[in-house]
Parts: structure tokens; C-alpha cells; sequence
């Protein structure tokens, strides 16, 4: 029989995942590895915006 391995506790506020809002209000459908990654990619020339979300509670940082 095996043991159960622990896992360290993380606060779910602060698992955020780094999305692209397009300027008609919709995300882009794809994901980002990292900040720099969604950067790289979105437009803010066209009006695009790299925001970090946090799913779980629905708030944004």
C-alpha cells in the first residue's frame, strides 16, 4: 500500500492565468504560457489588452 503524497496548499486568488481581450470585449482563444508569451502575441495598436484573470473567484489583477 502507498502512501499519499502531500501537496503544498496554494490560495486559489492567486492562481491567475494571463489572457488577450480583443477590443470587442471577447478573449482571444488561445493560451499563454506566461505574461511575456501573451505580450508578444496581442496587438495594442488595434486595441487588444494583456490581462491576468483569476477564474476561480472572477476577479482580475
Amino acid at each position: 500500500m502507498s502512501t499519499p503524497t502531500e501537496t503544498a496548499w496554494t490560495d486559489p486568488r492567486d492562481e491567475l492565468e494571463v489572457v488577450v481581450l480583443l477590443p470587442n470585449g471577447r478573449l482571444a482563444g488561445r493560451a499563454f504560457a506566461s505574461r511575456a508569451e501573451a505580450e508578444a502575441w496581442a496587438r495594442p495598436d488595434e486595441g487588444e489588452q494583456v490581462l491576468e484573470i483569476n477564474a476561480v473567484c472572477g476577479c482580475d489583477r
